[in-house]
């Protein structure tokens, strides 16, 4: 069934100042009905509830409204506030303000329109639903637009979900963000320079519900479903500080493409003289994995027995340490090849050489275990291939020229890795 519906502009609201009462200028300004929609700037609302301060206290002001930052480009910032809006700078806002003063938002969004709402229906008698709305950028699309930031008595979200198209289909994910196109279509009447802070929407009355409900909250998508809830560079920062060692797996599999895509990332590496000196061996199936890790616990076993002269109780403990890789889903075996290298006459020199391909393995290493970590899974690298290559590379049956440079175990962590302090830069800088 098609509709039509009107948005009207409320003419003739003063400037508003603190202590003002919106929803006795509000219905000055337009006869309200029934199932109408106000939907008011926030700009007004902060003005009335006294949000304002001096624009020499923005920064501060954005640090004490922020909870999580984002994203920071130079000295924009975009934040997400104590209602969880991600939103550049709080929020915080010098247009439409006396010049050098700034407004933060409502404290509460939700709690100005549930107080507009009553102070409306006192009025009038007329039940409507309130909207509170605020200026957007958006990701991966150019320009603003308004979204809805506080709900008093209206339907936010359209919820399609086992419905069907006209053409019979199924609606699996369709859930329409009914406040926010509200708050757009709006805005389209209100403008930004208009000095008109309030429209009303008519013809949706299916849309205002007896009861306030439960304010924008249920807009707002949890961290653990927000695929994009951090900024470029500070999504690659937070990957390599959230690799953790996971040290006990699930019994989830592993997807080999996660793996082969964590390994196109490892091979962007710096590696010396333009060479590609990395190769992975990936253990896939149960059977090559307790081969090769059968033939590195007897050579382990050997070693402590015959070179360190261990009983069989002390080896027993220390090899127990191997369970790691043995638990794990998934092993991958980084090797190191010399390919390109240059030859010296002098130890010196070789020596060096050899370091910096060695380097440039560790740099490969560390991009495949961020990478997975950012696919999430987790990881522990483990030093044991390099102490018995030559048993690795025979069960294996890799070339000689190829240096095991450990084991990644891999795999869904168990448990969720502890939370790391943060580490400051100073104890490990020297400057000249």
């Amino acid at each position: 069934m098609s509709r039509s519906l009107e948005i009207l502009p409320v003419l003739g609201l003063p400037e508003i100042e603190q202590g003002a009462d919106l929803g006795e200028l509000i219905v000055k300004g337009l006869e309200l009905r029934s199932g109408d929609i106000v939907v008011v700037t926030s700009k007004i609302v902060s003005k009335a509830e006294g949000r304002l301060m001096q624009a020499e206290d923005r920064e501060a002001a954005i640090d004490a409204e922020a909870v999580r930052l984002v994203a920071r480009r130079g000295r924009t910032r975009i934040v997400q506030n104590r209602q969880g809006l991600v939103m550049a700078a709080a929020g915080v806002d010098a247009s439409n303000t006396a010049p050098g003063t700034i407004l933060l938002l409502p404290l509460d969004p939700d709690d100005s329109a549930r107080a507009i709402r009553a102070r409306i229906e006192e009025l009038t008698g007329r039940q409507v639903g309130v909207l509170i709305t605020d200026t957007f950028g958006r990701p991966w699309r150019s320009g603003l637009t308004d979204v809805a930031i506080g709900a008093a008595g209206v339907s936010i979200l359209q919820d399609h979900r086992g419905q069907r198209d006209s053409h019979g289909n199924e609606l699996a994910l369709t859930i329409t963000a009914t406040a926010d196109e509200l708050a757009a279509a709006a805005d389209l009447v209100k403008g930004k320079a208009t000095g008109t802070p309030v429209a009303v929407v008519r013809g949706l009355p299916e849309a205002v519900t007896e009861t306030d409900g439960t304010g924008i909250s249920p807009m707002i998508r949890p961290i653990e479903d927000d695929m994009f809830r951090l900024g470029t560079s500070e999504a690659i920062r937070t990957a390599v500080t959230m690799r953790r060692t996971v040290r006990e797996f699930s019994d989830q599999p592993v997807h080999p493409e996660a793996i082969r895509r964590a390994v196109a990332a490892a091979v962007t590496a710096p590696a010396p003289h333009h060479t590609m000196p990395w190769r992975f061996v990936l253990l896939e199936s149960p059977e090559a994995r307790t081969a090769l890790l059968d033939a590195m616990l007897t050579a382990w076993r050997r070693d402590l027995r015959e070179l360190d002269g261990w009983d069989e109780e002390r080896i027993a403990r220390r090899t127990a340490r191997g369970d790691v890789l043995r638990n794990a889903p998934y092993l991958v075996v980084p090797c190191l090849v010399m390919d390109g290298s240059h030859a010296y006459p002098d130890a010196r020199r070789a020596g060096a050489e050899r370091e910096m391909f060695t380097v440039a393995i560790g740099a490969a290493v560390q991009n495949l275990l961020v990478t997975l970590t950012g696919e999430g899974y987790g990881t522990a690298w483990v030093s044991s291939t390099m102490f018995c290559r030559d048993t690795v590379r025979e069960v294996l049956d890799l070339p000689a020229g190829w240096d095991p440079m450990g084991a990644v175990a891999v795999g869904r962590p168990a448990t969720m890795p502890h939370d790391r302090a943060e580490r400051a830069a100073e104890p490990f800088i020297t400057v000249r």
